[in-house]
């Protein structure tokens, strides 16, 4: 179970990262709306490691079978490995690629024109919300790829 998790949270971790920063610098000029849907693809598509490690562990290492408890922790404990690549790529990116990047967010609000305060975030707090982010999303697919890949 640990190789498993192991590998498919590196391939997960390795994925995300290096697509996260490439999006991130090559999609800086794009429009902030389709930066955040590529963004989110790009978590989704990362987390697509999860069911393929679960069914990796089905089908290579426990004989064909996993229960939806054994397969649902697999594929948190992948998603947890996976969102510390996002939030290495994205902490990367707001201190180093684009430290101006609070500064233009707040620009770019206050021109859509939005009226409240806006608060102050830091690249580490930004770095663990995008983690918590890919953890969601993660369990979301853990969920799904356990009950289709149960068997007893």
């Amino acid at each position: 179970m640990k190789s498993s998790i192991f590998k498919f949270g590196v391939y997960g971790f390795i994925f995300a990262l290096m697509v996260f920063l490439l999006v991130l610098y090559f999609g800086k000029d794009l429009e902030s709306t389709i930066q955040v849907a590529i963004g989110y693809l790009a978590m989704t598509v990362s987390s697509s490691f999860i069911f393929f490690g679960i069914k990796h562990f089905r089908d290579h290492q426990n004989n064909g079978k996993v229960s939806f408890g054994k397969a649902l922790l697999i594929g948190i404990l992948i998603a947890l490995i996976t969102s510390f690549g996002i939030a290495i790529a994205d902490y990367i990116y707001t201190t180093v690629i684009n430290p101006e990047f609070f500064e233009e967010y707040k620009a770019m609000m206050l021109a859509d024109g939005y009226e409240g305060e806006i608060p102050e975030y830091s690249s580490a707090f930004m770095a663990v919300l995008m983690s918590v982010t890919v953890l969601c999303i993660g369990f979301i697919i853990s969920l799904l790829s356990a009950l289709l890949l149960q068997r007893k």
